[in-house]
């Protein structure tokens, strides 16, 4: 009896020693534990995703590519298949499993070390979103202690939904939606039970098992999962069998963020870290959604870079890109090129090195195959001299004057099959120094649909369509008419064009503006200045208007730039952005009012919630008789003046070109009712681009390659003439009414009552008139004097 009492005091002290330790263990491993808030509050770094208008992906931003999703927006076999390679008895505990833990002990035990840990999917959402990744029994009493609170906070589904949102998968994806992405080109939601369990493999060990690796560890592993969820009753053995016979065909989901639309992305990038700052643009999971149309991008891309290329092409032979030392070089050159025949197949550019040159072409190498460029592809390569034309310089004719070997030249492919010797038939091709852009917009809301800033984004990140301020020579004069329009002229107004000359007194120099033909045509019709782009008329027009009006109705019309306060100001010499011109001639494309380019349609959080709209911005700025005025005339721009290159478009189109002194800018402004779209085109350091290279010639191309590519989404439209415009038949000689015996008349709108109302007599010599083009700015001082 005494033995039993003390056997049973003993008990009790073992028992207060083993409580008072587990309290102290306890106290020793709960000390300074984080706040569970941090999970109950899940919010993990998110990819935020941009969308074009037609809800397609335009691009993504992230620190980690992870996309939130809920277990229903999973496909069913998903959680489970985790489930089974994870933790099988998850919705029965309590967030510590006793029976894996003491598995793992003993595993432990015997290997001598931590090799396993059985953690439960609770405690592993406490060891990545909690406290640190290290390998310690204090860790784990810490995770234990975390995962019973977590239990008690959250429900099984929101701790398994955190859990298969944060969890590492290897290929730079975390979670189960960008997992899937990035193994099987597919959505969470759409993976089969095959492709479930592979991913639910993952976790154990993403780098072993990482099916593009290591694609036989991880079917591996896969059918242990599988096995893991028929053993649960999960799946029946069919299903099992039919899991395991899957092929899987693993793919990456495309990523266009860097691609399609590069420099629409860019502006879409910089706007949401002023509006809501770098943090959450790359962890917030917004989802945007902006006026982009793929479409549209891609047709504009291509657009600039053709332009471009012809250009470059028209200046001459800049040279290789590099000259190689040797043979040696040669080897090296070629190692490194080992995918080129691809990327030619693929219809990129690519780098290849000279063998040998003899006078019909050249024989080229890359990678391990050999090229041959014929001479017939050289005949571009003339010397570079801005002050001749192309067609004034004889054609290259021996490609031994354009190409040495160990020269290292770009290359594209011009046929598929090889020649009689083995040869891949390629062409000599030249990078464009000279950069351009294209903004295009609905006019109806001032959607931008297609921004593209340069040739490459990836050589400059410089956006030529937003924030190149350029001259826009006589792409303003549409802008000078319009107010001439409201001040006393008529599209049948006589202004002479003679030669004008003008002394700044105050540095004693002299401006002699010129038409861009260097002649002069008399008396001349407001019609035909504008149609055939002449400097003088536009110069006396705006001298008779006065400056001050030119430069309130550029305003007006929405114009941001520091204006000269001389009649400079009427051939261009302000300086403005791409979009911003396109907003002044929104103007004229809506009938008088005009709307603010607009990129972002909505912004929402990442569970989903109106976070940011916008709504198209307008306002007026010209009469709608004024604007169908101008319009009409812009027209017979393209149908028979500088503009006429775009007439194969083969629909009502209205347009100007521009073109700065020396050729050194040249634009095309172009719009249907539908759409508007501007070009640019000029050297980054203003220089000039050579002789002929004008609005016409190097801007309006690059207009019409685009439009052709997507006119076919829209119906045809022609510009609806609103009250209180009439038409009337002027002699092209005196502005006059037309009489029977006319040579040569036009129809041209008027506002009513404004039109002329004597009628010309018989007459039977030719239109004074002569053909035009496009012309340069120019400026001096403020104080200006007319020397007679």
């Amino acid at each position: 009896m005494k033995i039993l009492k003390i056997g049973s005091v003993i008990l009790i002290v073992l028992l207060l020693l083993a409580a008072a330790t587990g309290a102290g263990v306890y106290y020793w491993a709960a000390r300074e534990l984080p706040r569970i808030e941090k999970i109950t509050d899940y919010n993990p770094p998110l990819t935020t995703t941009v969308y074009t208008r037609n809800k397609k992906i335009l691009g993504y931003l992230s620190r980690e590519n992870r996309f939130l999703r809920s277990l229903k927006e999973m496909a069913d076999s998903t959680p489970k298949a985790f489930l089974a390679a994870e933790d099988s008895s998850f919705y029965e505990h309590e967030g510590i499993d006793l029976l894996g833990i003491f598995r793992a002990a003993i595993k432990n035990i015997q290997a001598g070390s931590i090799v396993q840990g059985g953690s439960t999917i609770t405690q592993q959402v406490i060891k990545s979103l909690l406290l640190t990744p290290e390998r310690s029994y204090k860790r784990k009493l810490k995770e234990a202690i975390l995962a019973y609170r977590l239990e008690k906070h959250l429900t099984k589904d929101e701790i398994l939904t955190i859990y298969l949102n944060q969890i590492y998968l290897g290929h730079g994806a975390y979670g189960v939606e960008a997992a899937a992405r990035e193994y099987f080109a597919k959505h969470a939601g759409e993976l089969n039970l095959a492709e479930s369990a592979m991913l639910a493999g993952l976790p154990k060990a993403p780098a072993r098992y990482n099916p593009y690796r290591h694609p036989e560890r991880a079917r591996s592993r896969q059918e242990y999962v599988l096995q893991q969820m028929r053993d649960q009753g999960w799946i029946t053995q069919q299903e099992y069998q039919n899991a395991t016979a899957t092929e899987l065909e693993f793919a990456s989901m495309a990523d266009p963020t860097w691609e399609t639309g590069p420099y629409y992305m860019e502006e879409v990038r910089r706007w949401l870290v002023d509006h809501y700052g770098e943090e959450t643009t790359y962890t917030g999971g917004l989802q945007v959604y902006t006026a982009a149309d793929l479409e549209h991008q891609k047709a504009a891309k291509k657009a600039v870079r053709f332009g471009l290329e012809a250009s470059t092409k028209r200046r001459g032979w800049r040279g290789p890109v590099e000259e190689l030392n040797g043979t040696a070089e040669l080897k090296a050159f070629l190692d490194r090129s080992g995918d080129t025949l691809q990327r030619l197949q693929e219809g990129k550019w690519v780098k290849v090195a000279v063998d040998q040159v003899k006078k019909g072409g050249a024989v080229v190498r890359f990678g391990n195959a050999t090229g041959w460029i014929d001479v017939s592809t050289m005949g571009w390569c003339r010397e570079i001299n801005p002050e001749k034309a192309p067609e004034e310089v004889p054609q290259v004719k021996d490609a031994r004057k354009v190409l040495s070997p160990f020269d290292v030249v770009w290359a594209s492919l011009l046929e598929e099959e090889l020649d009689e010797q083995g040869r891949r038939r390629l062409a000599l091709e030249q990078r464009p120094v000279v950069q351009g852009a294209l903004a295009s917009l609905d006019p109806e809301t001032g959607n931008l649909l297609a921004a593209v800033g340069g040739y490459s984004f990836e050589e400059s990140q410089f956006n030529r369509a937003t924030q190149a301020k350029r001259q826009t020579g006589s792409a303003f004069k549409p802008i000078v008419y319009s107010a001439a329009l409201d001040n006393g002229f008529s599209p049948a107004s006589m202004v002479l064009d003679a030669p004008i000359v003008y002394t700044d007194t105050s540095t004693n120099s002299t401006w002699k503006p010129e038409n861009y033909e260097r002649r002069t045509f008399g008396p001349t019709l407001l019609r035909t200045a504008l149609v055939k782009s002449r400097n003088l008329v536009t110069i006396r027009v705006a001298r008779q208007i006065g400056i001050d009006t030119v430069i309130r109705r550029a305003k007006t019309l929405g114009l941001e730039a520091e204006f000269p306060r001389d009649l400079s100001v009427s051939l261009g010499s302000a300086s403005v952005t791409l979009t911003n011109l396109c907003q002044a001639f929104s103007g004229f494309a809506r009938m008088g009012s005009i709307v603010e380019p607009r990129m972002i349609l909505r912004v929402e959080d990442s569970w989903g919630s109106e976070i940011y709209s916008s709504e198209p911005s307008t306002h007026g700025a010209i009469s709608r008789q004024t604007a169908y005025i101008i319009t009409d005339l812009l027209q017979q721009v393209v149908q028979g003046g500088t503009g006429w290159r775009v007439r194969a478009l083969g629909r009502p189109v209205a347009g100007k070109t521009g073109t700065t002194d020396e050729q050194k800018d040249a634009w095309f402004m172009g719009y249907a009712p539908y759409l508007l779209t501007g070009v640019f085109v000029g050297f980054d350091e203003p220089r000039p681009m050579g002789k002929y290279e004008t609005g016409s010639r190097a801007a309006a191309p690059i207009w019409l390659k685009y439009r052709e590519k997507v006119e076919q989404s829209y119906p045809v439209q022609d510009f609806k003439k609103p009250p209180g415009i009439v038409m009337a038949r002027i002699d092209a000689q005196n502005g006059l009414l037309a009489g029977p015996g006319t040579e040569t008349s036009y129809l041209l709108p008027f506002k009513a009552g404004t039109q002329p109302s004597k009628v010309s007599p018989a007459r039977s010599d030719d239109e004074a008139a002569g053909s035009g083009g496009d012309e340069g700015s120019g400026g001096q001082g403020d104080r200006l004097k007319r020397i007679f």
